[in-house]
């Protein structure tokens, strides 16, 4: 029986690549699952406030500033 794949936005090809690249001999399809689910939510979330400090500024694009200064909030306040 063929295994279901739960859809995301991000392949899981290179999910896999990465977890093989940093030492994973093998590496389940819901282990790369979890991994992807866990990116995606934390880039929506620092998509999130690049968004609100592009709105911020008055800008409809969002800017690689934005993107760093979003970056740069999550990992003092969220990333303890």
């Amino acid at each position: 029986m063929a295994q279901r794949r739960e859809r995301g936005e991000l392949p899981l090809a290179p999910i896999d690549r990465i977890l093989h690249q940093e030492g994973g001999e093998r590496v389940s399809i819901e282990a790369a699952q979890l991994l992807r689910g866990y990116l995606e939510d934390l880039a929506r979330k620092i998509a999130r406030n690049a968004v609100e400090l592009a709105k911020h500024a008055g800008r409809k694009t969002i800017t690689k500033e934005d993107m760093e200064l979003a970056i740069k909030i999550y990992e003092r306040y969220y990333s303890r």
